[in-house]
């Protein structure tokens, strides 16, 4: 090799050399990462969970080097001394070790390290269970770009900082963790160094979305082969090993998923329940079975020379699909498990309607989003339906615009709140401008805000909107953390059953009392806002000698359920779309009382229960 390289031209060994390395480094991680990282820094972070008295945890290494084991450790701390809870082999390619604890005790704080020959040791607190906490505390970030071409690597030193002094009891990163669309590994190194310190010792839900797993957009189509990166004739591109490494990343710290049956090709699912801190959140995967939009997009446009002045509804044709029928049916057996849970919430990663109607790097308004979940129509007022049967708020990313918005489905305000959080680094700034101000503001509220139809012709009532600031914002370059950019912190008071949305911007100190949050921010509803039958039905008034039951309505006929939450205090009268018999269930576990009733457009009977 030595003798044939020394006969081609400086030219051909530069060109050599520098493929060699390219190579080299994507395989590994980059060189930096490879040759500069010492053995007694080969961990880069962890990520845990906790449901159910169960501990999941990943940790992930820099690559491993030379002749270096592929095995690590899980540690607790013990009367003082470490002992060794469980092992595991580093999988390849992603350098990830697994680890499972079961039978946890979670009303303890508990110390614990990752270790790796005896010489790298990664240390974190594995949290109690904050059950008994009135406030609910949960930190939101989506859509990471690590690196401004003038700045360099974007640092999260203020967010860092901010979460640091006021420890939310579950972080979620809702999608987006890197942009980069070939080598996860080296930009999922980079997130891990970013958001460590407060990632090491908090409970953490990542999920992947579209530049996660290597492409612009992703419309999943139940995992079958995308042509294009563009991949909106629906399905993956990247290979199948580069998907899967990337899901065991960002998710197999999660609690078991609700149906572990791959989907086609053998891509994994992850879509499930977490049980933390007296709530329940349903962790969606809201890209992974969504049709592809370019075959109706295309057919739509022959058929009518283009796309002026079309009706939104020629896009929502049979068979369309959005979370599909597995994920429907999780949410509805999630709907009446109350066990341990006083309330609920949704996590995506993207919301149920289309927020933005500019983009900075688009040309003229943005009527049809297709990645956004305001389509295909049916499908997001399936998910609706059900959501809102448990009166359940909804958190996401992916917008590039912070956003709480109210859903409707058959009428304005029927469904539950939708809280889109900021670009954590906003290169792809967007913002919501409607040409006609919304109809039924709240006295006072700028333009932008009440009651519209999106682009879809989907029904939204806009809280809250974090648009730019153009003067300020718009003219500043690459400095991508002053973009509209930030994150949101979700405040869950259990007792008052009220959910509190705050929308930080970037390099602000929360703590600080002159400090503000974006414009019509704090946002707070109550947990019954969430499902409002306006012109329905009464069921009989409940006095309950047992306050904060659970209380389910089933309808008699189909068996279908309507509705089931956690009550706050004794006194409940449930309301239904429709005449007819229903079920109603009240207590939880061996202590449930059952009643049969009837529906009244004004029902002034009362059921006294005894449980």
């Amino acid at each position: 090799m030595r003798m044939f390289l020394l006969k081609k031209s400086p030219l051909f060994l530069l060109t050599f050399l520098i493929v060699f390395s390219v190579g080299y480094s994507q395989d590994l991680g980059t060189f930096e990462y490879t040759k500069k990282i010492k053995p007694k820094d080969r961990i880069c972070f962890a990520l845990y969970t906790v449901h159910e008295n169960i501990v999941k945890m990943t940790a992930q290494f820099y690559p491993i080097q030379d002749y270096e084991p592929f095995e690590a450790d899980l540690q607790l701390k013990k009367n003082g001394n470490w002992e060794t809870v469980d092992h595991s082999r580093i999988e390849y390619p992603g350098y990830t070790a697994h680890f499972r604890l079961e039978n946890w005790d979670d009303t303890k704080e508990v110390e614990y390290r990752v270790v790796f020959m005896d010489k790298a040791f990664y240390n974190g607190i594995i949290r109690k269970n904050p059950v008994n906490k009135d406030e609910f505390v949960m930190a939101t970030f989506s859509c990471n770009s690590i690196y401004s071409r003038h700045d360099g690597n974007i640092p999260k030193t203020d967010i860092i900082d901010n979460l640091k002094k006021n420890k939310p009891d579950l972080l979620y990163f809702a999608g987006d963790q890197i942009y980069n669309h070939s080598f996860h590994l080296i930009h999922w190194l980079q997130f891990g160094r970013d958001f460590g310190e407060i990632i090491r010792n908090t409970p953490t839900i990542t999920v992947p979305d579209d530049h996660d797993i290597g492409q612009g957009n992703l419309w999943g189509a139940g995992g079958k082969e995308a042509s294009s990166r563009h991949g909106n004739m629906g399905g993956y591109y990247m290979p199948v090993e580069y998907i899967k490494e990337v899901e065991r990343a960002q998710t197999s710290h999660l609690p078991d998923p609700y149906d572990a049956t791959p989907i086609e090709r053998g891509i994994g699912v992850y879509y499930t329940g977490l049980k933390w801190g007296g709530m329940s959140f349903a962790i969606l995967e809201d890209r992974k079975f969504k049709s592809g939009p370019k075959p109706i997009t295309d057919k739509v446009r022959k058929e009518n020379k283009g796309f002026n002045n079309l009706d939104p509804k020629l896009f929502d044709v049979p068979g369309t699909t959005m979370l599909g029928e597995r994920q429907l049916s999780f949410l509805e057996d999630w709907t009446t498990d109350w066990e341990d849970v006083e309330m609920k919430s949704v996590l995506s990663q993207t919301i149920f309607c289309k927020s933005a109607n500019y983009g900075q790097q688009g040309k003229g308004e943005i009527r049809f989003d297709f990645d956004s979940n305001g389509w295909p129509q049916t499908g997001r007022n399936k998910a609706l339906k059900v959501i809102r049967k448990s009166f359940s708020t909804m958190v996401a990313g992916d917008q590039h615009l912070g956003s709480v918005i109210r859903h409707g489905v058959d009428e304005w305000n029927d469904a539950g709140y939708s809280f889109a959080v900021p670009a954590v680094a906003n290169f792809w700034v967007r913002w919501w401008d409607p040409a006609t101000p919304g109809k039924n503001r709240k006295k006072g509220a700028p333009y932008y805000t009440g009651e519209f139809l999106d682009g879809f012709n989907n029904k939204i009532t806009v809280e809250a909107i974090a648009n730019p600031n153009f003067k300020k914002d718009m003219e500043s370059g690459d400095r991508l953390n002053t973009r509209a950019a930030g994150y949101g912190i979700i405040r869950y008071n259990k007792p008052n059953r009220q959910v509190t949305f705050e929308c930080w911007g970037r390099n602000i100190d929360m703590n600080d009392p002159s400090s503000r949050q974006y414009p019509g921010w704090p946002v707070t509803v109550s947990q019954e806002d969430n499902y409002n039958i306006k012109n329905g039905f009464e069921l009989p008034k409940l006095q309950i000698l047992k306050e904060n039951q659970v209380v389910t309505v089933i309808d008699k006929t189909s068996g279908e359920v309507i509705s089931s939450q956690r009550i706050k205090g004794t006194t409940y009268q449930p309301k239904v779309h429709n005449e007819g018999i229903y079920i109603i269930k009240i207590g939880e576990g061996d202590n449930i009382q059952t009643i049969e009733v009837s529906a009244k457009k004004k029902n002034r009977t009362t059921k006294k229960i005894t449980l």
